[in-house]
C-alpha cells in the first residue's frame, strides 16, 4: 500500500483481525469489504484518496478474509450477524467509540446491521450494492457467478492472488451455498426488521448498470430508512467506488461532512 496507510491486528472474539489505517482527523470512517473481500482487493482507492486531515479510515479484513486467517472462513447460519459483532467489537478494541460506516455489497449489509444494532456508536453510513433481503432472482444473479473462471479477469485477479485459485473457488462455493440458506432457511430475509431501528443520516447509492443487485433492493432499503438519501448513478455497475473512485470519495465526503 502506499506511504501513510499502516498495518495492524487486534485480537477479536477469538480471531485476529487484521485492519489498516489512513489518516489522523477528527471523523473516522470503517469501510466493510464486500463478499470475500478485504482492504487491498476493495478500498485501495479509499484508503489513498480520502481525506486524511478530515477523516481517520479503518479498513478491515473480516474473519476468514484477506489477512484475517487463520482461520479459513466459515459461514454460520445468519452470518452476517457475526460479522456485524466483529467490526463493532473491533472498534471498540482499538479505541474508537464514534464512527461512521462505509459499507460495499455484503459490507453495506453487515453495515446495516451495525447501524440497527448499536445506534450510539454510529455516526453517519453510507451503503451501496447491499440488499436487505434474498428473491429467487438474486439467487439466480449469484448462482451464474459460481464458477470462477467465468469472472473478467478484473475482478477475479485480485482474488486469486489474495487466495490462490483453489481456495477462492472453495470459499465462493461456500459463501454461495450460505446464500441459499437465507432463501430456503430464512424466508429470505437477511435484516428487513431491523432496518426500522436505523436511525443515522443514512445515504444509500445505486449503480443502474448493477448486474447483481436490482433497482427494488436500494428503493426498499430507502423506504425503510426513515429519512435517508438515495442517489442512483446512471453509469454505476456493483464497484462503483473503484471504478469511479474520485467522484465517489467526493460524494461520501461531502455526505459525511455535511
Amino acid at each position: 500500500m502506499c506511504s501513510g496507510i499502516t498495518q495492524h491486528r487486534q485480537e477479536v472474539n477469538g480471531v485476529n483481525i487484521f485492519y489498516e489505517k489512513a489518516g489522523s482527523g477528527s471523523h473516522t470512517l470503517l469501510l466493510l469489504p464486500g463478499a470475500i473481500g478485504s482492504t487491498r482487493t476493495d478500498f485501495s482507492p479509499q484508503l489513498q484518496g480520502l481525506n486524511r486531515e478530515k477523516f481517520t479510515v479503518i479498513a478491515w479484513d473480516p474473519r476468514g478474509y484477506g489477512q484475517s486467517r487463520p482461520p479459513n472462513r466459515d459461514y454460520p447460519p445468519k452470518f452476517f450477524d457475526r460479522d456485524a459483532k466483529d467490526a463493532a467489537d473491533l472498534m471498540k478494541a482499538i479505541g474508537f467509540n464514534k464512527y461512521s460506516l462505509l459499507g460495499w455489497s455484503d459490507g453495506a449489509i453487515t453495515a446495516l446491521l451495525i447501524a440497527a444494532r448499536f445506534p450510539t456508536v454510529v455516526n453517519k453510513m453510507v451503503v451501496w450494492g447491499g440488499n436487505a433481503y434474498i428473491t429467487e432472482t438474486d439467487l439466480k444473479l449469484f448462482e451464474a457467478t459460481r464458477d470462477i473462471s467465468q469472472w473478467s479477469e478484473r475482478m477475479r485477479a485480485p482474488m486469486v492472488a489474495m487466495y490462490g485459485e483453489e481456495h477462492f473457488q472453495h470459499i465462493w462455493n461456500i459463501w454461495l451455498d450460505a446464500i441459499i440458506w437465507y432463501y430456503e432457511e430464512n424466508d429470505g430475509d437477511i435484516c428487513t426488521k431491523e432496518l426500522d431501528n436505523i436511525t443515522c443520516p443514512t445515504l444509500i447509492v445505486h449503480g443502474q448498470k448493477d448486474a447483481m443487485v436490482p433497482q427494488f433492493h436500494p428503493d426498499f432499503i430507502h423506504e425503510k430508512i426513515k429519512g435517508s438519501r438515495l442517489i442512483n448513478w446512471p453509469d454505476g455497475k456493483h464497484n462503483i467506488h473503484l471504478r469511479f473512485a474520485e467522484k465517489f470519495n467526493k460524494l461520501a465526503e461531502d455526505f459525511l461532512s455535511e
